[in-house]
């Protein structure tokens, strides 16, 4: 197991979970008679911004997942083995729950359960948000860190605002187990956890699958012609037209 990476995951879970929550905090504060608008501004960014944050401090070391439904995801793709996998869904674990703590000790034992997950909506029709809104968001990981890893942080980032903009009223915008995780236990209040501790796992199996889907022959095309000038040789020999 990469102790390194591990303690990158805990810590960046962190960054993302404390940064997200206390921008709740800040916009509930700031936010009292305004019927939540306040939060749907400013909790986007502070969830996204604060993502964009851990990636660029510790995503070259683990590959910046921070969130257990993303962890599945690149176990599916072969991106990290069974151990590692494990050992990273913990840490996220510890993290967020290091940082709700935060939030009840510096800030307020009450506020801690202004940033939990909570549905607008039935649980069942929470559970299909949040597995579709998840299946957008691996699907976007994966694509976008094979590809074009060197704008992930910011794709990636802007990517999690936009879930949250979607979908702050009718779940909270979890689409990360550890992130609800967290303020649940710190609170102890587990009303709807199922919701959140299950159904990004079924988005994650499903945005692999589209990711796949939508990349079939990338890998075998790279390994085919991994020397350049096999490549050229190939092109060739094409007959000519």
């Amino acid at each position: 197991m990469n102790l390194r990476a591990v303690l990158a995951e805990a810590l960046g879970t962190f960054v993302l979970v404390a940064m997200g929550s206390m921008a709740i905090v800040s916009a509930t504060g700031l936010g009292q008679g305004s019927g939540g608008v306040i939060i749907l501004l400013v909790a986007p960014f502070g969830f996204g911004l604060g993502l964009l944050v851990a990636i660029t401090l510790f995503g070259q070391v683990s590959g910046g997942h921070f969130n257990p439904a993303v962890t599945l995801g690149a176990l599916l793709d072969g991106r990290v083995d069974v151990v590692n996998a494990i050992g990273y869904v913990i840490a996220q674990a510890i993290g967020a729950v290091a940082a709700s703590l935060s939030i009840r000790i510096l800030v307020s034992p009450d506020l801690v359960d202004a940033t939990r997950n909570v549905p607008g909506v039935s649980d069942g029709q929470a559970f299909a948000v949040e597995a579709i809104l998840t299946t957008i968001f691996v699907a976007v990981i994966l694509t976008v860190t094979k590809k074009q890893p060197s704008l992930a942080p910011l794709v990636i980032g802007l990517t999690l605002a936009a879930i949250h903009f979607a979908a702050i009223p009718i779940t909270g915008a979890s689409v990360n187990p550890a992130r609800a995780l967290g303020p649940a236990i710190v609170a102890g209040k587990y009303a709807s956890l199922w919701v959140y501790l299950t159904a990004p796992f079924v988005g994650s199996l499903l945005g692999w699958a589209m990711y796949r889907f939508f990349t079939p022959n990338e890998d075998e095309f790279e390994a085919e012609y991994d020397d350049e000038d096999e490549l050229e040789a190939e092109i060739d020999d094409l007959p000519a037209r």
